[in-house]
C-alpha cells in the first residue's frame, strides 16, 4: 500500500473560546493521486482541516504527517508549503503584489528560483489558466473570477506535489467553473477539494469524505 502523503491521528484542536472542540481524535489520510472531495454541513471544521495541514492552526493534541515526515513546529510547515499549495477561499487572502504577474511569480522567487525562471515560469502558468495578457493587470481591479484564476495561478507556479482548494467555485461564473474544472482533470498530481457544490464535485474528484466535527462553531 502506497504511504499517505497527508496523514492526521487521533488530531483534537478547539478554538479559543469555544465550548467544545472541532476535533476529537479526528484521523483523515489522503493517498497519493487520489482526487478527493470534503463535504460537510458550514461551520463543521472542512476549512480547518486544510488550515491545520498547512500549519495555519495548530492542533492542541494528535499528530500531523506530511510525505512520511511528522510536522509540528513552524520550521516544518514552511517545508510543508513548498510542496502543497493551498487555494484559499477568498482569493483577497491570496494575492497582495500591485501586478498578476508578480504575484504568480513571488511564488517560484521565494522557492530560489532566479527571476527570468520565476518569469517564465509565471507566464506558462499562466498562459495554461487562459490568463495570457493579464500579466500588467492590476490585481485589485480584476474580477471575482479572474481573481481566482490568478490565485491558483499563484499556487501552480509553485509546482506543488499537492493541491487543496478551498470552495474555488465561490464567485464564479458557469464559463470559468467549466474552464476550472477542465484545469483540475488535466492535472497530475493529488488534490483535495471543500466544495458545497456537488456537481463540480461530480466533475473533478473521485470520492468524497463526509467531514464529521464534535462541534459547529467555526469553519
Amino acid at each position: 500500500m502506497d504511504e499517505p502523503l497527508i496523514e492526521l491521528q487521533n488530531i483534537t484542536f478547539t478554538y479559543p473560546g469555544a465550548p467544545c472542540p472541532v476535533f476529537q481524535d479526528f484521523n483523515f489520510q489522503l493517498l497519493p493521486g487520489k482526487h478527493i472531495g470534503l463535504i460537510g454541513p458550514n461551520g463543521c471544521g472542512k476549512t480547518t482541516l486544510l488550515h491545520l495541514i498547512m500549519g495555519l492552526l495548530r492542533p492542541q493534541a494528535g499528530k500531523i504527517v506530511i510525505f512520511g515526515q511528522e510536522v509540528s513546529k513552524e520550521k516544518d510547515f514552511v517545508a510543508v508549503r513548498q510542496k502543497v499549495g493551498l487555494l484559499f477561499q477568498n482569493a483577497d487572502d491570496q494575492l497582495f503584489c500591485p501586478t498578476v504577474m508578480e504575484d504568480v511569480a513571488f511564488g517560484p522567487l521565494n522557492q530560489g528560483k532566479s527571476p527570468a525562471e520565476a518569469i517564465r515560469i509565471a507566464r506558462e502558468t499562466m498562459e495554461r489558466l487562459g490568463l495570457h495578457g493579464f500579466e500588467e493587470r492590476v490585481t485589485y481591479k480584476l474580477s471575482g473570477g479572474e481573481k481566482k484564476l490568478v490565485s491558483l495561478a499563484t499556487v501552480l507556479a509553485m509546482q506543488p506535489q499537492l493541491l487543496l482548494l478551498d470552495e474555488p467555485t465561490s464567485g464564479l461564473d458557469e464559463q470559468t467553473k467549466h474552464r476550472l474544472i477542465h484545469i483540475l482533470q488535466n492535472l497530475d498530481i493529488a488534490y483535495m477539494i471543500v466544495s458545497h457544490e456537488r456537481d463540480f464535485l461530480n466533475h473533478t474528484v473521485k470520492e468524497c469524505c463526509h467531514v464529521h466535527a464534535t462541534c459547529c462553531t467555526s469553519a
